[in-house]
């Protein structure tokens, strides 16, 4: 077997398909490779060709598809193409000319049967009674995209009396009507293998005769259009729809997928023109017309492509692929598995179309691979149509993207999903906000008024070389926004008499007013509450700077930390206020907690220390964002232990798994320096290790930690 990542596809088909992308400026070719398939299908169905294998009979060719893209994929202009000017020539031929010659002949035949059996009405008789039953059964339909079981089964008779055509239903915006049209697509699900379906009994009258019935297949398509939006919504409609894929529409259908508009955007208006009249494309378009217009001649009717027995063995062996990769995956996999496992019976079926547009009689090792190749790239976008967000993923995603304060009422209103209890809602949003956490998304919630408000947004996240800061040599104006690179901060802080801050103006001048909502540096000042070197020693692990400030001494340090955060935040004046409460509460020492504005400018030291830290870890922006449940879990901790200093809850709060023993451990030396005697610390030691979620054992603090304590303790007495 052939390496199933390298296949290519039908090259007529695959011209069709390019040609749709140019008319369209569309650069995704598999909606179009599902489209061009299904009419290619049902030509050959339409004609009744049928594949004839040597392991399972006569087979018919059909195609049932699924094919969803957003708003703008171009279905509407290139379903035009394909009806108006590819396969125009075989509608005509076909229905003008095929259809009525066969089914004249047919219902010649069916009146010649009939009138032997009936033993006494003559043929011409039967003819007329024949011809009448044909005739009371409506036009023949050649796509339809709505329907009942009843008009389906009506249809098949006629075509049934004919021996020529197929039921073809074709459904636009799938996510607005496959509520209404639930009866027809489970009537389809019978007719797709060898279209069949069994017939209703109906109570005979005088004023309704039933009709006598007739054996045989007729061939069925199908093509299901729709936007994902509209066909994901979280609630009836996409329960349903995965409930019809469960019944075995999975199997049954080839799958085109789409979550993004691939439109080309780079082409100018005179580009998008010569495409647009393209005379190439236009002699290919009527070359191919034409050829297709010579397979609807009435001698192409009934004609059987045959499938040769080392061909078949390709077909059996993808088969068993397939099975094993199935058998991989688990119980909670059963979609994936059935998708999987029939992938085989689609192809062969396709790849009696393209033997049919290719006018041979046998099915080719390349026309089994050309319909391989569909099936695994249907297979792709079946996966990936899995792959829906959950409805609090969804309802986290649009409140950060609505762009605007939502309330309960407006949420109920956009999302069908939003429905049900206070309760069910209130878990929801819980979800939403969890996800939220994990996948950068900040949900805020607010009351006014007895009226809940929520915001959202999602965080981009930082780049170490574009720090957003502005400075001058004016103390007010003219300063220019830059994004500096971290590990040349120490340029700006020791520029000569210059002003800074941690945000873009967009006037040049520094004001309240003026500030460009968006920072990813936070700025702390320290005058003198705490020596430098403990808060290197406090802040090990995370990314920082320090730098001196003018007035530093050595018995009295006065410095700043510039702290990267790890998502750019874009908060207004009061938000802003309360995020660098939320930061100073949080640290382990006192600092300057009056310059908490955005607009707060910092002079530079030309003459500063500057430290670099060696730790890799961004501080947590989520962990201070007003209003937002992850700050709100920090400060409740914090309520929690009131009780402690700082500097306690500081290693309380780092006693992760994984790292107690080293945190104690700090925490002893911190002790040590700090004049305690080693009963002290083996007191607070074992008093911060009780407050712990997961505290150490006893013997584990005695023979790690104030092991190395003492001899650290002792080792200092010594010298």
């Amino acid at each position: 077997m052939r390496d199933l990542s390298s296949l290519t596809f039908h090259p007529t088909s695959e011209k069709i398909v390019d040609l749709l992308c140019e008319k369209t400026q569309n650069t995704n070719p598999q909606f179009f490779r599902i489209m061009v398939c299904y009419y290619i299908c049902k030509m050959a169905a339409s004609m009744r060709i049928n594949i004839v294998t040597n392991d399972r009979g006569e087979i018919p060719i059909n195609f049932y598809g699924i094919n969803l893209g957003v708003s703008g994929t171009g279905k509407g202009f290139s379903t035009n193409i394909l009806e108006e000017q590819i396969i125009n020539r075989f509608h005509k031929t076909f229905f003008t000319a095929t259809m009525p010659l066969m089914a004249d002949e047919k219902l010649n035949d069916l009146a010649v049967q009939r009138a032997s059996l009936s033993g006494g009405i003559t043929q011409d008789e039967e003819l007329i009674s024949v011809m009448k039953e044909y005739n009371e059964l409506g036009e023949m339909a050649f796509s339809f995209d709505s329907g009942t079981t009843a008009a389906v089964k009506q249809m098949r008779h006629k075509l049934m009396m004919a021996q020529i055509g197929s039921v073809n239903l074709e459904i636009d915006e799938i996510g607005s009507n496959l509520l209404g049209n639930a009866e027809v697509l489970n009537t389809f699900l019978e007719l797709f293998d060898v279209g069949k379906v069994k017939q209703k009994l109906t109570k005979n009258t005088r004023e309704n005769t039933r009709a006598k019935e007739i054996q045989g297949k007729t061939p069925t398509n199908l093509m299901l259009f729709g936007t994902p939006v509209k066909l994901f919504d979280g609630s009836k409609v996409e329960e349903e729809y995965w409930s019809f894929i469960g019944s075995g529409y999975g199997r049954r259908c080839f799958f085109g997928y789409s979550r993004e508009g691939t439109k080309n955007r780079s082409l100018t208006p005179e580009q998008v023109y010569d495409l647009l009249t393209s005379p190439v494309s236009e002699k290919f378009m009527e070359d191919i017309s034409r050829e297709f217009g010579k397979l609807a001649l009435y001698d192409n009717c009934n004609k059987k492509v045959a499938i040769s027995r080392d061909v078949s063995l390709i077909l059996i062996e993808y088969q068993m692929q397939c099975e094993n990769l199935a058998e991989t995956m688990g119980d909670h996999q059963e979609m994936q598995k059935a998708e999987l496992c029939h992938r085989y019976f689609k192809a062969l079926k396709l790849a009696g179309g393209f033997a049919f547009i290719d006018k041979k009689a046998v099915i080719s090792e390349d026309h089994l691979y050309y319909a391989i190749a569909m099936a695994e790239e249907s297979g792709k976008a079946f996966n990936n149509m899995l792959n829906q967000d959950a409805p609090y993923v969804k309802l986290a995603k649009y409140i950060a993207s609505v762009g605007r304060e939502v309330t309960q009422v407006d949420l109920a209103e956009a999302l069908p999903f939003y429905r049900g209890s206070v309760l069910q809602k209130v878990d929801l949003l819980s979800m939403a906000t969890t996800w939220g956490h994990q996948n950068s998304v900040i949900i805020k919630q607010k009351m006014d008024n007895n009226i809940e408000f929520f915001t959202g947004e999602t965080l981009k996240k930082t780049s170490l070389d574009h720090l957003f800061l502005s400075h001058s040599a004016d103390v007010a104006v003219a300063y220019k926004n830059v994004q500096a690179p971290f590990h040349k901060l120490d340029e700006l802080v020791k520029m000569d008499d210059h002003n800074w801050f941690n945000h873009h103006t967009s006037t040049g001048r520094r004001h309240e007013d003026n500030v460009v909502p968006g920072f990813n540096v936070v700025v702390i000042d320290v005058d003198g509450e705490i020596q430098l070197d403990k808060v290197h020693f406090l802040l090990e692990g995370f990314k920082y700077m320090t730098h001196t400030t003018k007035s530093h001494t050595a018995s009295s340090n006065r410095f700043r930390i510039l702290f990267p955060l790890n998502y750019n935040l874009k908060l207004n004046e009061e938000d802003f206020k309360e995020f660098m409460i939320n930061v100073f509460e949080w640290l382990p020492f006192d600092c300057d907690t009056a310059t908490g504005h955005r607009s707060r400018k910092w002079l530079t030291n030309k003459g500063a220390d500057v430290y670099y830290s060696k730790g890799d870890e961004l501080l947590d922006a989520m962990l201070f964002i007003p209003r937002t449940s992850k700050n709100a879990k920090r400060k409740s901790t914090i309520n929690n232990m009131m009780d402690l200093n700082n500097v306690e809850r500081w290693f309380i709060s780092s006693m992760k798994e994984g790292k107690r023993n080293n945190q104690l451990i700090r925490y002893a030396l911190l002790l040590i320096d700090s004049g305690y005697s080693l009963v002290e610390i083996e007191q607070k030691i074992f008093n911060l290790n009780s407050r712990s979620d997961t505290p150490l054992s006893d013997i584990e603090i005695r023979n790690t930690v104030m092991k190395s304590a003492s001899s650290t303790f002792f080792k200092r007495q010594g010298a």
